[in-house]
């Protein structure tokens, strides 16, 4: 297992950066959770709340073009990645607007134009898929990169063992980011995997592991953008294991009573939003009051594709017969 230390900590307007998106996640996220309990949605929603900062700590080290390939528990991926808020909550409403024509849902969030090309309600089965987009970009060489996000109960599934033995043979621009909440649905991580931790599991395949504290900004950023920068030169793919806490249940409506109060109450106590706000100004590269117009403005965008989402048309019915694949089969 390796430490990420060759890549220059992010400078005071990216970490400004990585607040805002953190803070967009959050308060989506919460607003999502208000609509969906108040019945003006319909949804199934898996909370990303305490996560956001690695989200968008690691999507600032991409470029617009590069893939993101995510799970249903992916919001924070999504918003920090670039989909567009009304597309996104048009989607979430199973609008016509929405990034998938009302037809993916949460669960199957979809947006080339930002990079995130697949979210799949399927565990560990988006890992193989970062590795054909990587395997794409290698053969078309355009320098694209291939990021794929998990949980910890993905790397139990032989998806993630086959991937990685796949990605590290043909040295593809892949990274593998575990996100590791410690708890694979109800199932704490001491319970649920036999090895101390994920990173180590990255020998096996001959690529780099690394362990980071996925709520420190920094840290965060570091990993990550030595990840990018191996992808890029040609050097294989890494898996990062990113350490972090899920503040809510793993779906909408779960109340976590399998988490000991006082490990959810630790957690939540060191907040990673607030901490980084508390980092950047007391760094000076922003004040409260620049903080406060950067969540004034996220809370009035995400208002506005509430009502945006609330407004729009349902798909036509003719949608039913459009997008799918009609195979005739002939005895």
């Amino acid at each position: 297992m390796t430490s990420p230390r060759t890549s220059n900590a992010p400078d005071g307007d990216t970490l400004v950066e990585i607040y805002r998106r953190a803070q967009l996640i959050r308060h989506c996220g919460e607003q999502f959770l208000k609509t969906i309990r108040a019945g003006r949605i319909q949804a199934p929603y898996y909370s990303p709340r305490g996560q956001e900062v690695l989200a968008a700590a690691t999507m600032v080290t991409l470029a617009a073009d590069d893939y993101v390939v995510t799970i249903y528990r992916g919001l924070h991926d999504q918003l920090a990645k670039g989909v567009p808020l009304k597309e996104l909550w048009a989607e979430y409403a199973g609008k016509a607007s929405g990034s998938c024509k009302g037809k993916g849902g949460p669960m199957h969030i979809t947006h080339p134009a930002s990079g995130v090309v697949v979210t799949t309600g399927v565990v560990g089965s988006g890992i193989p898929i970062a590795n054909g987009l990587a395997l794409a970009s290698q053969v078309n060489g355009d320098g694209k990169i291939a990021l794929t996000s998990f949980g910890d109960g993905a790397t139990n599934i032989g998806a993630f063992h086959e991937a990685l033995n796949l990605a590290s043979v043909w040295k593809l621009p892949v990274i593998f980011l575990c996100q590791n909440n410690l708890y694979a649905e109800h199932t704490s991580f001491a319970n649920g995997t036999g090895c101390e931790n994920i990173a180590m599991r990255a020998a096996s395949y001959g690529m780099p592991g690394v362990q980071v504290n996925g709520n420190d900004a920094v840290a965060m950023y570091r990993a990550a953008a030595d990840a990018v920068a191996r992808a890029r030169a040609g050097e294989g793919p890494t898996l990062i294991e990113a350490r972090t806490f899920r503040f809510e249940g793993h779906i909408l409506g779960d109340d976590s009573h399998y988490i000991p109060k006082e490990e959810m109450a630790a957690a939540i106590a060191a907040d990673p939003v607030p901490a980084l706000r508390r980092q950047i100004v007391a760094a000076g590269y922003a004040t409260d009051e620049a903080l406060d117009a950067i969540e004034d403005r996220i809370v009035a965008d995400v208002a506005e594709a509430l009502a945006y989402a609330i407004a729009e048309p349902y798909p036509d019915v003719a949608e039913l017969g459009r997008d799918v694949l009609d195979v005739e089969i002939v005895p």
